[in-house]
């Protein structure tokens, strides 16, 4: 046994054994059943200097060819200003865990403050949080809050078509926290309502939905808010940040708690993250958001300036009654979705939009032409091919990868479909390399 790390040698057979293998090694089996692991030692010359090292190793680098990102399910490929990677790299911003004695810290405060701003023009709603760690982590965030904001309560109403990443994160809390998740039913892509009323008994806390929608389409929630309300429980909607530009709020559909990504604003794919998920709510839950809220004040001599408000962490109050997990940098992050959202302006990210929607449909349009399949034209910028089978989606999704197409799966391992996303940073050229990817593969 470590000295520094508690689990025995039984601890780490029962582990293994619970999720049905035997080895460490087992748990990294698709990634050797891929190539993807090293055998041995890099084979490098020995002797050599780090220059000579740091030359070989970046000669090797660039037999690496990126491909064109056409990969969606819930994080897309837009484009990042050169200023936002800029004033993010800046030292006095970057650090890997979360700053404390903020109120020294005015300009970190500042930027967060002018990202809770951002937030709450975008959702329509009172006050957001400092940011959460991603999207899934915001439909657990909303869950736990809704379940402390209504007695008695121990079940989540659940969208079917929210991502499915993020219903592996809700069972995941609910299965540590002994709260239950009912799933609503599915009807052409959408979630269908009709079981709402009896779903929402006593003991639910809250509904969850999502628009644009795991399958990219866009969603109605007209007259849904009320229909939540006469039950007694809590409407939560989760966007995209960037669909926020011209879809309509999360507060304009009536809904108590906004969540989501700013992904799409700010933040480029980085192999699954760091991402910044995002919660905003009526002025009435406030008090039991979780996170740190940022608020603008005057000091004694009457100048401008900010402080961590509403303070519920962890080292503020009993732990079992904090509010806060949030202990890496997401400050960082959601800097960057301020900065990206400061440089695009509103007619900026309303173009940002536009161009996504329009390309996506151009080249939707053109794959159905050649005999693909979906689901149906409402969707923003990204769509599914829907295939016979998992085996040929897989071999369609090859054969592009082959050409340096790059297209996405759910999350779900045996999924007929495949996701296409065409975001505003997609060229006519990359659009027309995809056609004719598609057209071999066919």
């Amino acid at each position: 046994m470590h000295s520094y790390i508690p689990a025995t040698s039984e601890d780490k057979r029962a582990l293994l054994s619970s999720i049905g293998i035997e080895r460490e090694e087992d748990a990294f089996g698709d990634l050797e059943r891929a190539g993807a692991l090293l055998e041995g030692p890099l084979d490098l010359p020995k002797g050599r200097s780090e220059l000579e090292v740091s030359a070989i190793v970046r000669s090797a680098s660039n037999l690496n060819k990126p491909g064109i990102c056409f990969i969606g399910g819930g994080a897309q490929d837009h484009a990042v200003s050169s200023v936002t990677s800029a004033i993010t790299s800046l030292p006095s911003f970057v650090t890997a865990y979360t700053p404390y004695q903020p109120e020294i810290s005015q300009g970190v405060l500042q930027a967060i403050f002018e990202y809770q701003s951002i937030i709450c023009t975008l959702t329509g709603m009172d006050v957001s949080n400092a940011s959460l760690y991603d999207g899934p982590s915001s439909v657990v965030e909303a869950a736990s809050l809704a379940i402390s904001a209504k007695r008695k309560s121990s079940k989540i109403v659940v969208s079917p078509t929210i991502l499915p990443q993020s219903m592996m994160c809700l069972n995941a809390w609910a299965l540590g926290t002994g709260n239950t998740i009912q799933v609503l039913g599915e009807k052409d892509g959408r979630c269908d309502f009709s079981g709402l009323e009896g779903a929402l008994d006593d003991s639910a806390a809250m509904l969850i939905v999502q628009s644009p929608n795991r399958y990219g389409l866009l969603e109605s929630f007209d007259g849904l808010a009320d229909r939540v309300h006469e039950k007694g429980s809590l409407l939560a909607i989760y966007s995209d940040a960037l669909s926020l530009a011209s879809l309509r709020s999360p507060a304009e559909w009536g809904a108590d708690l906004a969540i989501g990504d700013t992904q799409s604003l700010g933040l480029g794919l980085g192999f699954g993250g760091p991402y910044c998920g995002y919660m905003a709510s009526r002025q009435a839950l406030m008090r039991k958001m979780p996170g740190r809220i940022i608020g603008q004040t005057e000091d004694s001599q009457g100048r401008r300036c900010f402080v961590l408000t509403l303070q519920a962490r962890e080292q503020h109050i009993k732990r079992e009654r904090a509010t806060s997990n949030i202990c890496s940098n997401e400050a960082l992050c959601c800097l960057a979705t301020a900065v990206q959202s400061a440089m695009l302006g509103p007619e900026g990210m309303k173009e940002a939009f536009s161009l996504s929607y329009h390309k996506a449909h151009w080249l939707y349009e053109r794959l159905m032409a050649l005999g693909l399949k979906s689901m149906d034209e409402g969707f923003w910028d990204e769509f599914p091919l829907v295939f016979e089978s998992h085996k040929k989606a897989r071999a369609f999704q090859k054969a592009l990868g082959m050409k340096g197409i790059l297209v996405g799966f759910p999350a779900e391992k045996e999924s007929s479909m495949l996701m296409v996303a065409v975001t505003e940073k997609r060229t006519r050229e990359d659009m027309e390399a995809f056609l004719q990817a598609a057209k071999e593969a066919l």
